[in-house]
């Protein structure tokens, strides 16, 4: 198995997992707090789209999909597009809400430009220098297993939350 194969499997499982836990549930659902300040699964899986798109388009040197398919607009909230997620207030994450099949379009939507890209990658490319502001400076592979560690992260949050709801 090739390094890109393996990351295409992994992005697999996010994409496959992101979709299927907000399949069937309404806005309101996706919304809820299961505490004041905690997380929703719309925000959660919102998140886990927007920083793969983000930092996976930034590596490969293409405009992002929340953008250039016009998912920012079709999403309409309250932030410019560069928003993420990362340093929301707690209001603001509490302002993402979405229909479930909207999420799940962005999401698989992301996932085909990361696929996409991974089908042009070479293992020696994965030591390529992408981020020189850290110490040590950060490569694309360490990029790409970071961005995947932190989907799997929000994944399994937002797994939580469903079943913390009774979905």
């Amino acid at each position: 198995m090739t390094p890109a194969a393996l990351l295409t499997d992994g992005f697999g499982r996010i994409v496959e997992g992101g979709t299927a836990v907000v399949e069937g549930l309404t806005e309101d659902q996706l919304t809820r707090r299961v505490g004041p300040d905690a997380n929703t699964i719309a925000w959660l899986v919102w998140h886990l789209a927007r920083v793969q798109d983000a930092q996976v388009s930034e590596v490969a040197g293409h405009e992002q999909v929340w953008t250039s398919r016009g998912f920012y607009d079709r999403f309409g909230l309250p932030f410019g597009p560069e928003a993420t997620g990362y340093g929301q207030s707690t209001e603001e994450v509490g302002r993402v809400s979405a229909p479930a099949e909207l999420l799940a379009e962005y999401l698989r939507a992301t996932h085909e430009a990361t696929v996409r890209y991974l089908g042009d990658v070479e293992a020696a490319e994965l030591d390529r220098l992408v981020d020189e502001r850290w110490d040590p400076p950060v490569t694309l592979g360490v990029r790409l297993v970071s961005v995947l560690e932190d989907d799997a992260q929000h994944l399994g949050q937002a797994n939580y939350v469903r079943g913390l709801i009774g979905a």
